[in-house]
């Protein structure tokens, strides 16, 4: 698989808002790639295209070469914004429930992640914590042999001890060989974790790179280069 994520020409307007403007982002497997920009500078957008939860306005996208559709769902894993969890079910149900309906959830690994963290399996929903929750839900998505994930602001919202976990969840249960694509606007905190990033600011991509090239052309971390970039 050459490329598993590629986006040419890609264009989202609103109405007269344009969300996205002639994106081309090209992605190799065995990354994780930090898509860096302020709140609304089109990020979100960008995932949900990806996940064919919007439908272009003009452009291409393919996943490991196929347009979004069922063939492409099957290698993504899609962590969004905001919770999809309902209060009345148990973490058992959700665990059930994503091992019917994708093949490659694997139950073990995601039992043994919950474990780890001393939440019960029987635990209701609407019995967690905010972080807790946020845990489980990434439990889910972290727990399936996708090729690509996506993750949507993973830490925002959640304290500091949280976000370690969260980063280091990402780490150990990902292959090697598949490619995760965390969008935040929270830099310093995911910057240790990242292989490469990609500065997106109005619709437009502004900078896509290595870390580790952009560490050493401008020699500063990745949040110093993105506070200058975004006058932050």
């Amino acid at each position: 698989m050459p490329h598993i994520l590629e986006c040419k020409g890609l264009v989202k307007r609103f109405g007269k808002k344009e969300a996205l403007a002639g994106i081309d982002l090209v992605l190799e497997p065995g990354r994780i790639v930090g898509l860096l920009g302020p709140n609304g500078s089109g990020k979100t957008t960008l995932i949900k295209l990806i996940n064919g939860l919007l439908v272009p306005t003009e452009g291409t996208i393919r996943i490991g070469g196929f347009p979004p559709s069922v063939e492409s769902k099957r290698l993504i894993s899609y962590l969004p914004e905001h919770t999809y969890l309902s209060d009345w079910m148990r973490v058992r149900d959700l665990f059930a429930f994503f091992k019917d309906f994708y093949t490659d959830f694997n139950l073990n690994k995601a039992e043994d992640m919950l474990q780890r963290l001393s939440i019960a399996p029987g635990d209701r929903i609407k019995t967690l914590s905010k972080g807790n929750k946020e845990k489980v839900q990434l439990i889910l998505v972290m727990s399936r042999e996708a090729q690509l994930y996506l993750l949507d602001e993973p830490i925002g919202g959640v304290d500091p001890a949280a976000r370690d976990y969260i980063l280091s969840t990402i780490l150990s249960n990902y292959s090697e060989s598949a490619t995760v694509l965390i969008s935040t606007h929270l830099i310093a905190d995911v910057e240790r974790v990242l292989d490469h990033i990609v500065f997106i600011r109005e619709g437009k991509i502004l900078r896509s790179e290595q870390v580790d090239t952009l560490r050493e052309q401008e020699g500063k971390s990745v949040d110093a280069v993105f506070r200058e970039v975004f006058k932050c």
